[in-house]
C-alpha cells in the first residue's frame, strides 16, 4: 500500500469512528494525555477525542483534572476526528451534583469569596451560592471579614430554579458535628479538668464557652482573674479561644461552672514572704462600702481599710466623701491572715514615722508623677519641715 493510501485509509477509519457520536451528543470519557493546547479523551474502544485545554482550567486558570479521569463534554464536530466541549455541560453535572447533594443532606465545600448584603457569596465547584450571616457560624461573628477566603463544610439548605437560586450554611453542619460529638465530650466535662473552648457569649456577670458538641460552661466573671474585674470584655471577647478549668458540674441541672484565674499563680502565696505587720505599702481604692474601703495592694490582692481607720469628720459616713474609687495613697499593714486571705490596713496619718513616711516617699519618687497621690506629697513634705 502506497504512503497516499496509508493517509486516506488512517482518515476513512478516524471518519467512521467519528460517526459513531452526532453533534450536540454528551458523552463521557477518560483523559489520557496532555498537549500544548488540547488533552486527548479515550471515548472507548480505540477512539480518542481531542478538547481545548482552556476547558479544562479552574477560575484560576489551573488545569482541575488529571490523566485518568472520567469527564462529561459535548460533541462538536466529527470532521476528522472527534473534537469536545464541556461549555454548558460542566455546569449541568455540577449542578445535578448539588441538587442530589441538597436532597441527600450531604455536605459540600465551599469557598467564601466576598461579603455581600446580609452574608457572603459563596463558591461551590464554579456555581455560586449565598450564605446567611447567620448561617456562617455557631456563635456570632463580629467581624464579616473573618471569613473571608476560608473553605469550609456546607449543607444547601435551599435549592431553587434549577441551581440558579442556591442557599447553603455552615452552621447546620457545625451543629449536626456537634450533636454527633456531645456524648463523648461531656464524659471528659468533670471537676478538676482543663479544656480548650471558644467564647460564645459575653455578658455583664461573666461569659459562656462553648467546649464542643454544643456544651456551654459558664466562666463568671469572679472567677477570671485574681484582680477585680468590672467588665467582663476587658478579658475576653465572643470567638476567643481559651483553656478553663471545669470548678463545678451540677448533675441535676448539668449546669457547668468553669475558671480562669484557676490556671494562674494565686498572688495570696506570695503574701506571708512580701508583707509584715507596720509595713507601709501603696494602694488604690478599688470600692467603697459602708464599713470601709477595699484597696488593692498588688494585683489580685485587696486588704480593707475599715471606716474606723479614716480620719473622722464628726458626722458617721462622712469620711467616705473624701475616698474616691480609683484614687492611691499610702496604707500602713495592720493585720495578714493568709488562711482567709485578708489583710487589714489603716491609711498613713500625722503620727506615722519618719522611717515609714521616707520610705514610702523613697518609694513615690521612683515612680511617675501621674501616679502620686496627695498623701504622697503630704509626707515628703512633713519629712522637709522635721529635717
Amino acid at each position: 500500500m502506497s504512503e497516499h493510501e496509508e493517509d486516506f485509509a488512517a482518515m476513512f477509519e478516524a471518519s467512521v469512528k467519528a460517526r459513531r457520536f452526532d453533534r450536540g451528543q454528551t458523552i463521557e470519557g477518560t483523559v489520557v494525555a496532555f498537549g500544548p493546547d488540547v488533552a486527548f479523551v479515550s471515548v472507548g474502544g480505540k477512539s480518542e477525542a481531542q478538547i481545548d485545554l482552556a476547558e479544562l482550567k479552574d477560575a484560576d486558570g489551573n488545569i482541575d483534572v488529571s490523566i485518568g479521569d472520567r469527564i462529561q463534554a459535548k460533541v462538536v464536530s466529527t470532521t476528522n476526528g472527534i473534537v469536545l466541549s464541556r461549555k454548558g455541560v460542566r455546569n449541568a453535572a455540577t449542578q445535578r451534583e448539588l441538587e442530589d447533594a441538597f436532597r441527600a443532606g450531604l455536605s459540600v465545600e465551599g469557598k467564601v469569596d466576598s461579603v455581600v448584603k446580609g452574608g457572603y457569596e459563596v463558591r461551590i465547584a464554579r456555581e455560586r451560592a449565598f450564605c446567611p450571616l447567620s448561617q456562617i457560624d455557631i456563635v456570632r461573628t463580629m467581624d464579616p471579614a473573618t471569613h473571608l477566603g476560608k473553605t469550609y463544610q456546607f449543607r444547601i439548605i435551599e435549592y431553587k430554579d434549577g441551581g440558579k437560586s442556591i442557599v447553603v450554611s455552615r452552621r447546620k453542619a457545625l451543629e449536626e458535628e456537634q450533636q454527633a460529638n456531645a456524648a463523648a465530650i461531656r464524659k471528659s466535662i468533670v471537676p478538676g479538668a482543663i479544656l480548650t473552648g471558644r467564647v460564645a457569649s459575653v455578658l455583664d456577670f461573666g461569659a459562656f464557652v462553648d467546649l464542643g458538641g454544643g456544651i456551654q460552661g459558664l466562666l463568671h466573671v469572679s472567677e477570671m482573674s485574681w484582680s477585680r474585674v468590672d467588665t467582663p470584655n476587658a478579658v475576653v471577647a465572643p470567638g476567643d479561644q481559651i483553656t478553663v478549668k471545669v470548678l463545678r458540674v451540677d448533675p441535676a441541672t448539668e449546669k457547668i461552672s468553669l475558671g480562669l484565674k484557676q490556671l494562674l499563680d494565686d498572688p495570696w502565696s506570695t503574701v506571708a514572704h512580701k508583707y509584715q505587720v507596720g509595713q507601709v505599702v501603696t494602694g488604690r481604692v478599688t470600692r467603697v462600702a459602708e464599713f470601709g474601703a477595699f484597696v488593692e495592694i498588688a494585683p489580685g490582692i485587696e486588704a480593707l481599710a475599715h471606716a474606723s481607720t479614716f480620719p473622722p469628720t464628726g458626722r458617721p459616713g462622712e469620711w467616705a466623701k473624701s475616698v474616691r474609687a480609683g484614687t492611691t495613697g499610702a496604707f500602713e499593714i495592720r493585720s495578714i491572715d493568709t488562711a482567709q486571705k485578708r489583710i487589714g490596713i489603716a491609711p498613713v496619718e500625722e503620727g506615722t514615722s519618719r522611717a515609714q513616711m521616707r520610705e514610702y516617699a523613697d518609694e513615690q519618687d521612683a515612680k511617675p508623677a501621674t501616679s502620686f497621690s496627695s498623701l504622697g506629697d503630704k509626707l515628703r513634705g512633713a519629712l522637709k519641715r522635721d529635717e
